[in-house]
Order: structure tokens, then C-alpha cells, then sequence
């Protein structure tokens, strides 16, 4: 029997971690049937800096996965985070082709790629693009737009893109590690699958994973993203500050920030002190980039905080008096009551990239195409020697 599989690869700044998720029928989410984890080398805020360092942390990540699973990992879905992610909203338009008025896929297609033309991809590539709202001879139109009359066809559109470069290096190196890209998935989107109910994406949320050297924003409203900004901070700066601060190496620090391993004679105070400095300088970034898109203290649903750094005592504390936003921790509902290390926030992008291979027709189907027509054309030589 061919067994439903989908495999989920995150490489991050700071760890590589690979799920492997089975889906049977009848079942909504997948059963986790292996994982792999391990310290990443060669990549800085999402850029691959060592291509070698960052191919033998992908090996390693996937060979672990593989032995949990008992599988050999041929294909999987990617996802990309870091500085270069970035994104953008866009406006295009288009006049009803059909004579008698009737708009088709066609038009929506045509308004849409209007937008897509309208934005500046100099060394970027669209990762994503969400179909924000739309107007028929000026009048919004709710849901489905095929089968209305009408002249004049304007629509609004959110884009996710990613450094051409970097997802080159991406691309390729998964490719090296024997492994298929069969999507590419931005980080936020990915966890977004599996911690927000559309209750919350349509009240208006924001997102913030906390990763190991950055942190990003993704603000959803109707259902759909609407914003996106990564910061260049993250969890190992506090984790900087604090071995700073106790002159300890930093192992040590690190198990300060979580809690543990604290001596009789230690100043709790002063590590509560280092790690507010920080967080306030992050939630003072998120605070800044919420009223330039006017909506500091305007989204219902609060802020949901996800990824390594979420873990770091009185964050949601300090974020409700910041932010002045409802505040909380991600969680999922995909394991039910089983007790697992996945059900750390760290975990989420990749599970969420597992979830996409359930769901892979959410996304752009011509950006999609045409970058991985474009991508896969650039690294065709590398991926050519390692297809059986």
C-alpha cells in the first residue's frame, strides 16, 4: 500500500529540523512518524554564509529523520525565513474581456499578474501571493468573482518574496543533500497553518516567531496576511547579553535565560533586568512597524508569539504592557493530549510544512510555477547529477 507522506525541512539560524508526518484517511492531521534536529552551521539570519557547513547540517538533520522514520526522504517542502523575507501589497486592475461582461478566471488571472508586474523583484522572488480584496466597476465584491458582469476589474494582492540568491543556495543545497524541493514555504505562513484558528486570522492577529537571530511580524486580517517584516534580533542576543552581564559562557547563559541551573548566590533580579532590556528593544521594533501600518493596539486577537525565543520567562507578561495587545503563546491542537517535544513552538514551521502537503493548492499557482521554472533552471546542472 502507498503510504501518504510529507516531510518538512526548516533550516534555521540556530537548529535544522526535519518532520516527517504520515496522513490516513479519514484523519484531519498527520501522524508524526519521525523527526531529526541538529545545530546549524553556515547560515546567518537566513543567508546560507558557508554552503558546506549548511549542506553537512542538512545531511545530518535528514539522516536522523530518516532513521526515526524508517524512510528514505526523497522529496519535501522548505521553508524560508531571515532578513530577506519581506512583505509587499500591490495593486493591479484589468478590463472584463468577454464582451457581454461576464468575468472569468481570465480576468482575476490577468488583474492579479497586473500586480504582480506593478512591484520591483530586482534580486527578489515571489515566494507567495494572497488575493486580498477586490472591486468590480468600483463596488467591493465578497467571495467569488466568476460568473458577475461588470467592466472594470481592480484587485489588491499580498506578496511574500525571498531573496533570488539566497533561495538559490537554499534550493541547492537540499538538493546536494539528496533531497527534492517540491515547495517553498515562508516560515510565517507555515506556522500560521497550524497555531491560528481562521477566527483569529480574520479578527485581525499578529504573529511574532522569536528566532535565533531574528525576529518576524506577520500580521493576518480577513483571512489573509496583510503584512510582514523581519527584525534583526533574536533569542541569541538576549542569550548574548546575559553571558555579558554574568561573565558565563554561553552554554551557561542559555540555561539562565530558560530558568535553570541558577547558584544559591544568583542575582534573579539582574537576570529579569537583562532579559526586559532586550525584549522591550523587540517589542519597542514591533510596536514601531505596528503604527506605521496603523495598527498598534488594533488587532483583536492579540499577539501570538511562537519559536525558540518565546520560551524566555515574562515575555507575554512584558508584551501585554508594551503592546498593549491581548498576548499569548502558540500552541497547536494536532497532537491532542500526547505529551512531545514537537509541542515546542520551535517545532511549528516544520510541522506546518507538513500540513502543506495537505494543503498545497492555498497557494499561488502561477508564481509558484514560475519560480521553480526559474530556480530549478539556474541550479539545473547540480540537481541533474543527483537524480538516479
Amino acid at each position: 500500500m502507498i503510504r501518504n507522506i510529507s516531510v518538512g525541512i526548516d533550516v534555521g539560524s540556530g537548529t535544522t529540523r526535519v518532520v516527517v508526518g504520515e496522513f490516513t484517511k479519514g484523519e484531519k492531521n498527520p501522524r508524526i512518524v519521525g523527526v531529526g534536529e541538529g545545530e546549524t552551521f553556515g547560515v546567518r539570519s537566513g543567508y546560507v554564509v558557508d554552503p558546506n557547513e549548511a549542506l553537512e547540517s542538512v545531511r545530518k538533520a535528514v539522516s536522523m529523520a530518516e532513521k526515526s522514520a524508517g524512510i528514505k526522504i526523497k522529496r519535501a517542502f522548505i521553508s524560508v525565513g531571515g532578513l530577506s523575507l519581506r512583505g509587499e501589497a500591490s495593486s493591479g486592475s484589468t478590463i472584463i474581456s468577454k464582451a457581454d461582461g461576464e468575468v472569468t478566471n481570465l480576468d482575476v488571472n490577468k488583474a492579479l499578474q497586473d500586480c504582480e508586474d506593478n512591484l520591483n523583484l530586482t534580486n527578489k522572488k515571489i515566494i507567495q501571493m494572497f488575493h486580498s480584496s477586490s472591486r468590480l466597476d468600483g463596488k467591493e465584491v465578497l467571495g467569488r468573482l466568476e460568473g458577475m458582469r461588470g467592466t472594470r476589474l481592480e484587485v489588491k494582492a499580498f506578496f511574500i518574496t525571498y531573496s533570488l540568491q539566497h533561495l538559490e543556495d537554499l534550493i541547492e543545497i537540499i538538493a546536494q543533500a539528496g533531497v527534492e524541493t517540491i515547495d517553498v514555504v515562508a516560515s510565517p505562513i507555515a506556522i500560521a497553518e497550524i497555531t491560528l484558528s481562521k477566527k483569529q486570522k480574520i479578527a485581525g492577529v499578529g504573529l511574532v516567531n522569536i528566532g535565533h537571530r531574528t525576529t518576524t511580524l506577520a500580521v493576518f486580517e480577513n483571512g489573509v496576511p496583510t503584512a510582514l517584516h523581519t527584525f534583526s534580533i533574536g533569542g541569541a542576543d538576549i542569550t548574548n547579553d546575559i553571558a555579558l552581564g554574568f561573565k558565563v559562557p554561553l552554554e551557561t547563559a542559555e540555561s539562565y535565560k530558560q530558568g535553570n541551573n541558577m547558584e544559591e548566590n544568583f542575582s534573579k533580579k539582574k537576570l529579569d533586568e537583562i532579559i526586559e532590556a532586550r525584549l522591550s528593544d523587540i517589542f519597542e521594533l514591533i510596536e514601531n512597524h505596528l503604527r506605521k501600518i496603523k495598527r498598534n493596539e488594533l488587532l483583536p486577537a492579540g499577539i501570538v508569539f511562537v519559536g525558540g525565543g518565546s520560551n524566555t520567562p515574562k515575555l507575554v507578561e512584558l508584551s501585554k504592557s508594551i503592546l498593549k495587545l491581548p498576548s499569548g503563546l502558540g500552541t497547536t491542537e494536532i497532537f491532542g493530549n500526547n505529551k512531545t517535544k514537537l509541542r515546542d513552538s520551535a517545532w511549528f514551521t516544520a510541522i506546518g510544512l507538513v500540513i502543506s502537503g495537505r494543503n498545497n493548492d492555498d497557494y499561488s499557482e502561477g508564481s509558484l510555477k514560475n519560480l521553480f521554472k526559474d530556480v530549478k533552471n539556474t541550479i539545473k546542472s547540480s540537481i541533474k547529477q543527483l537524480m538516479p
